[in-house]
């Protein structure tokens, strides 16, 4: 399933209906908590930040999405890791954003 925005309050629902996949932006959301309450229950297919990281972000910010992500939201699996690659965002950030991946997923 796909949904923009924050749709936290939502997720007990989607999960209850059978959702296993979410692709949203995680980044509107809190992702600390959303790993505190759904963390092994949803697959989270979501993207680093559209708006801000990936258009104006450094290495820096990048690492520091990429980290956020795997270590609140990964457990065994339960997350794919995607960005979108819009009109906004530089093309090095892209890249970079798999690269951390790999790096993290290599830990």
């Amino acid at each position: 399933m796909h949904s923009d925005g924050n749709i936290s309050e939502i997720i007990p629902d989607l999960i209850d209906i059978g959702i296993d996949a979410l692709n949203s932006q995680l980044f509107c959301m809190d992702i600390e908590d959303l790993g505190e309450k759904f963390r092994g229950k949803i697959t989270f297919w979501g993207e680093i930040d559209r708006q801000n990281i990936l258009p104006n972000g450094n290495k820096s910010d990048i690492e520091k999405a990429v980290n956020q992500i795997y270590n609140n939201l990964f457990s065994n699996g339960g997350v794919i890791g995607q960005c979108e690659f819009g009109p906004a965002a530089k093309p090095e950030n892209i890249f970079y954003v798999f690269e951390s991946w790999n790096n993290v997923i290599k830990k």
